[in-house]
């Protein structure tokens, strides 16, 4: 068994080897080789805590399968402890045996900025260069990083509804990146003429105005996971020409972007263009001219953890990182 902690997945597994991985996770996905069962919940009521378990199983010629768990936990806090820690578990698609046990918090940040960084590289213009970041949280470094990866952006705006942490975040991140980085005091500031605009938050309504948004942009919808949460503008997603989900049935099921305007009757099923997988194998167009919206819309999904997971999992043995252990 291989034991791999965020160092050990930073040194061997770039954004770019994200990015493609994910292109190839969700294409798999979209052709019907996948298998993702719903997600089990557990309630520890007498701890405040709560147990989710997300196992897939991805085929094709590089066939993965595992499990990822994520506690939430909000108590760890006052304990110096993380509040939601999460671990992917790797196993022998041939054999069913245990591969690997793997820090799953930067795994999925990882996994989240390459999908994002996917979707951007297909669907925003070629000469994009100003770019807009909503959000400075857990996810938020990733994201940024999977926008400089794929686009060469000359201005980088970022908003955080606390100032001062938008403040610090840009600041780390020109020095890391070496790019025009600079905080934004409001959200319009932040969107206005910007050409990709990336929003990863818990909003429970829209993080930006349909009037701040360009003809021509690219908004990547990241954050909002459940029903209840927001961050596109109805607005927007009606004036798109191109809208692609990472998985049509887990968007549906769990973006209240896009199941409350739904619900309202101010959008339909069929305004969807389709998925990414669709898009990466070619079955599906993406931009088509360089003045429409075009919108990518992800809550995620364990193909996804499943399948990186297995290529970090390769890349480290090939390189020598990380420890095993012999279970037997």
């Amino acid at each position: 068994m291989l034991i791999l902690k965020k160092d050990d997945i930073k040194k061997c597994f770039t954004m770019r080897d994200a990015i493609e991985a994910d292109k190839e996770a969700l294409e798999i996905y979209s052709e019907g080789k996948a298998k993702v069962p719903l997600r089990t919940n557990i309630d520890i009521d007498e701890k405040n805590g709560q147990n989710l378990y997300m196992p897939a199983y991805v085929g094709g010629n590089q066939a993965a399968a595992g499990l990822k768990i994520v506690s939430v936990y909000p108590d760890n806090i006052s304990k110096g402890l993380p509040s939601v820690p999460a671990t992917v578990i790797t196993l022998d698609a041939d054999t069913g045996e245990l591969g690997a046990v793997i820090e799953g918090t930067y795994l999925t940040q990882l996994r989240t900025g390459a999908v994002q960084g996917a979707a951007t590289e297909l669907l925003a213009r070629k000469d994009a260069k100003v770019g807009a970041l909503i959000g400075t949280g857990g996810q938020a470094a990733t994201q940024l990083e999977a926008m400089i990866e794929v686009r060469d952006l000359e201005e980088i705006r970022i908003f955080d509804i606390d100032f001062s942490r938008a403040k610090k975040f840009a600041e780390l991140m020109a020095d890391k990146f070496n790019k025009n980085i600079y905080p934004c005091q409001t959200a319009k500031e932040c969107v206005e003429n910007a050409d990709i605009i990336t929003t990863v938050t818990t909003s429970k309504r829209a993080t930006f105005n349909d009037e701040w948004v360009k003809p021509g942009a690219h908004i990547n919808g990241i954050g909002a996971y459940t029903p209840e949460m927001c961050e596109i503008p109805c607005e927007t997603i009606k004036r798109a020409k191109t809208i692609v989900f990472d998985t049509l049935d887990g968007v549906w099921q769990e973006a209240g972007d896009f199941i409350q305007p739904l619900n309202k009757g101010e959008i339909s099923k069929d305004m969807i263009t389709g998925e990414l997988g669709q898009l990466v194998a070619g079955k599906i167009k993406g931009r088509t001219s360089d003045d429409e919206i075009t919108i990518f819309k992800t809550v995620g999904t364990a193909v996804l953890d499943v399948y990186i997971a297995d290529k970090i999992v390769k890349k480290a043995q090939a390189n020598g990182y990380g420890h095993e252990f012999e279970l037997n």
